[in-house]
């Protein structure tokens, strides 16, 4: 995608051939800045402390982490201590278990030699993986929008999101939002209202931040605003990212994503989750039940980091001293609340028997 007219994706390898860049995230919206990863370490704070973040992206940076410990110590043992450490990061994007297993079974049977190697060979194509299957998403999720633009006769089509689904999610593209660049893209007239999405407002940091560099008109709104908005008419769409989607179609996503699904089934609004298949948890059936739920420090909601009008960044704290706080990161929403699910294979029911046939393979394995 482009940050002011330059192509950018969120990972690379650098020109050292011995570390990883990523864009730090928890700099934005007030400053774009790189950070490099040289060692196992490093990649693992750099998930834990959101640097990147997005199921996809950690992912990601996951594999890469794992390449960068073998190129410390190719040792069985340290391939073990490697993954496990990377899982321990975050517990609810079930991508980040999904690259390990790959990183493990790429390498568990390889001479010791050659591990580094392969480590990077499959990271980058996780990676890429990652880009192509994005743009499938943006070309099925495509298809609705200009339907909705076509009954529309060529007005507006508004699209609300919450949280970040946008390329700073991924490598590059997106979920939730490939579909909408496309749609700019190609010259559809688009516009989007980006959930503020509070604790950490990843939709008025980050969201708003790729789609202005990418020049997608876009309303950054509070998160309880959705569902005004719906009663009056003026959301033809939602759609949102998700960091696990279970067997029988329940999606796991940042906080607030069911309030959302609830104020869309109530007002007749079309609701879509994008996902790329790596997010589907098969061995899961009930997301009430059986994915655990991040709870993150209480300084996120505690406190708020902005830019003061003299051009300084601080951080202020916006609770009262001694209000205990309760930092839930994400929410599930019911198959029943869900038009379709975006994947690169197209629009599926939010079912059971719609994603095995979506996915076949996935769900024997």
């Amino acid at each position: 995608m482009k940050v002011d007219g330059k192509d950018t994706r969120t990972i690379w390898v650098e020109s050292d051939g011995k570390s990883v860049g990523i864009i730090d995230q928890t700099l934005l919206p007030h400053r774009f800045a790189s950070v490099r990863l040289k060692t196992l370490e490093d990649a693992a704070h750099a998930i834990k402390s959101m640097q990147v973040r997005g199921a996809p992206l950690i992912g990601a940076a996951a594999a890469y982490g794992v390449w960068l410990a073998m190129l410390h110590d190719a040792s069985d043992e340290n391939l073990e201590r490697a993954s496990a450490a990377l899982l321990a990061t975050r517990p609810t994007a079930i991508n980040l278990a999904w690259a390990l297993d790959e990183m493990l079974a790429a390498l568990r049977n390889r001479p010791r030699p050659e591990r580094a190697a392969a480590a990077l060979r499959r990271a980058y194509e996780i990676g890429e993986q990652d880009i192509a299957i994005n743009l499938e998403i943006g070309r099925h999720g495509f298809k609705l929008i200009e339907a909705i633009a076509s009954k529309k006769n060529g007005a507006r089509v508004n699209v609300l999101t919450h949280c970040n689904a946008g390329w700073l999610a991924t490598v590059d593209w997106g979920t939730a939002t490939a579909p909408i660049y496309l749609a700019h893209d190609k010259g559809l007239a688009v516009h989007v209202f980006a959930d503020e999405t509070r604790p950490r407002n990843q939709g008025a940091s980050l969201t708003a931040w790729e789609l202005g560099r990418h020049g997608v008109p876009h309303t950054v709104i509070p998160d309880n605003t959705g569902g005004h908005l719906m009663q009056h008419g003026l959301v033809d769409m939602v759609i949102v990212g998700t960091d696990r989607v279970t067997a029988q179609g329940d999606v796991c996503n940042k906080i607030g994503t069911y309030l959302k699904a609830l104020a869309a089934h109530d007002n007749g609004v079309p609701f879509y989750v994008a996902l790329p298949s790596p997010t589907i948890d098969f061995s899961v059936s009930d997301g009430l039940t059986e994915i655990p739920i991040e709870q993150r420090g209480a300084e996120e909601v505690a406190t708020m980091t902005g830019k003061t009008k003299d051009g300084r960044i601080e951080t202020v704290q916006v609770v009262p001293d001694g209000s205990p706080v309760a930092n839930y990161a994400f929410d599930v929403t019911p198959a029943r609340l869900i038009t379709g699910l975006i994947t690169e294979r197209g629009v599926v029911a939010a079912s059971r028997v719609a994603l095995a046939a979506a996915f076949p393979e996935r769900a024997r394995a």
